[in-house]
């Protein structure tokens, strides 16, 4: 049933393009604290290579995996298929965010379409492919990308944003500090 890979194969990233839809999971080093996993949609994610891949991080309500990669790096990412034959697919690797203004962010920043909100990218080190069956998936019809998000920071604007992350995405709701949190600390 599952299988592991030292790295994408064409096909995994083949199967990786035609999702809509996958998630982020990343957790504190302390037993205490919060598992977080997160959805994402749009067209975010960018192979970079057999062994690296990115996406570009919308503002949300908090930012716990840029906490969670300040703090030990560990990220999995995982892909499902809800239309067409079933299969789950899982990144492992350690991760760490790359903030606008930066050079990284100069380099990796062209490889997106720039979507309102975009607050920072996600880079991750792949260390592991694993695959599974998915045959409990169900199926789901893709009806395209709700566009509220985007709406909401168009209306905020560029100091609403950063407003809105100076109040809600410096710390996680364990208390650790973000990559965000730690710029807006030196200004």
């Amino acid at each position: 049933m599952g299988k592991s890979f030292p790295a994408m194969l064409p096909e995994h990233e083949a199967f990786i393009a035609r999702q809509h839809m996958f998630f982020v999971g990343s957790a504190p080093l302390s037993g205490e604290g919060h598992v977080n996993l997160s959805p994402k949609g749009h067209d975010v994610l960018r192979i970079l290579s057999p062994n690296g891949a990115a996406y570009l991080d919308l503002t949300g309500s908090g930012n716990e995996t840029s906490a969670h990669l300040e703090e030990n790096g560990r990220i999995t990412l995982m892909f499902m298929a809800v239309e067409g034959p079933p299969m789950i697919l899982r990144l492992y690797g350690k991760g760490y965010v790359v903030l606008p203004g930066t050079e990284a962010w100069a380099e990796l920043a062209p490889r997106f379409t720039m979507l309102p909100g975009a607050r920072q990218i996600v880079v991750i080190d792949v260390h592991e492919v694993k695959t599974s069956c998915g045959f409990s998936v169900p199926f789901y019809n893709y009806e395209g990308e709700r566009p509220t998000l985007q709406k909401w920071a168009e209306k905020q604007g560029e100091d609403g944003l950063t407003a809105y992350h100076r109040q809600k995405n410096r710390i996680s709701m364990d208390g650790l500090v973000t990559t965000i949190g730690q710029r807006l600390g030196s200004e």
